[in-house]
């Protein structure tokens, strides 16, 4: 039998679990309330240019030609909107550069309906031999010929980078259009047939066509910067390392200087960008445009617009 102070301590046990449970309760509450409100888009501005291309732009401060990035992930909305997608677009910001984008091949207002979207919606067109890349590059040339026509883009400082997808699409921008001189991949996908979504069409020849090993004959000498994960096998660790192979060695057989960096680091989370990359891959690419940051310029650039 339990004494009388044992069943009184008994029976305040849940009354004091009520106390404990309420307290953490009320903590957790007012330490939520302090905690800032979850990240919102940063704001950008949709455009769309005379033959009704859409396009995102972001960091526009003053009507002067700026450097321009083309910032390649999904829509336009997920791009902009997001530090992570817009990765060295953030730091190159704070030395005036512009960042561009638009929507992907089967995203956004690049959907059909009644059509699979992302990348299955890109196996689905490789399917029915549907070059969705040269498709991309066309739209991504024609709203780079307008922001250099309205005066928004410095035609010398043009830079393309991209994440996963996008960065499969920036450097195939790089291969398409030569005013973009240089182009950086975070954890690019670089064969299409590494992905689970094209497994049905892996041995397809059109599939093999798509790929960034087929665009190295553009690629030769060009800056194109890599970064993946050692344990990347969404997209392949090793792909990547294969491909920036064959770019220097397609190089080297041309007598040209290879000008690919391929930066394979410590990433356990698999597929994802590995910290600090996007502060790396600003550093090479104000590297690759000497004064990128010079108002001087753009200020020369300004007054040659407006007199035109």
């Amino acid at each position: 039998m339990p004494t009388a102070f044992e069943a009184e301590r008994s029976h305040r046990k849940p009354a004091r679990t009520t106390r404990i449970v309420v307290g953490l309760l009320a903590v957790w509450l007012l330490c939520s309330s302090s905690l800032p409100a979850q990240e919102s888009p940063e704001p950008f501005v949709r455009r769309t240019i005379p033959d009704g291309i859409e396009y995102g732009l972001w960091n526009r401060t003053d009507s002067a030609p700026a450097p321009v990035l083309f910032v390649l992930a999904g829509t336009i909305e997920s791009t902009l909107g997001k530090p992570y997608f817009r990765q060295c677009g953030n730091e190159l910001a704070e030395h005036g550069w512009v960042c561009v984008t638009i929507d992907l091949p089967c995203h956004g207002t690049q959907a059909v309906e009644g059509q699979p979207t992302g990348l299955s919606g890109w196996s689905d067109l490789a399917t029915r031999k549907r070059d969705f890349v040269a498709e991309s590059n066309a739209r991504l040339t024609r709203v780079l010929d307008h922001l250099i026509e309205s005066g928004v883009a410095d035609p010398e400082r043009i830079a393309a980078c991209g994440t996963s997808r996008g960065g499969f699409l920036a450097i195939h921008f790089a291969a398409h259009d030569k005013r973009v001189k240089c182009a950086a991949g975070f954890a690019p996908v670089t064969d299409l047939a590494a992905l689970s979504e094209f497994r049905a069409i892996v041995d397809d020849p059109f599939v093999a066509t798509l790929s960034l090993e087929s665009r190295i004959e553009q690629l030769t000498g060009r800056p194109v910067w890599i970064v993946i994960g050692d344990q990347d096998e969404r997209v392949g660790t090793d792909r990547a390392n294969v491909f920036a192979q064959k770019l220097t060695a397609a190089s080297r057989a041309k007598k040209q200087d290879s000008r690919v960096e391929l930066n394979i680091l410590p990433e356990p989370r698999g597929h994802s960008t590995p910290p600090g990359s996007s502060k790396r891959a600003a550093n090479w690419i104000l590297r690759q445009f000497p004064k990128s940051g010079d108002r001087d310029v753009r200020r020369q650039l300004a007054s040659r617009f407006s007199d035109n």
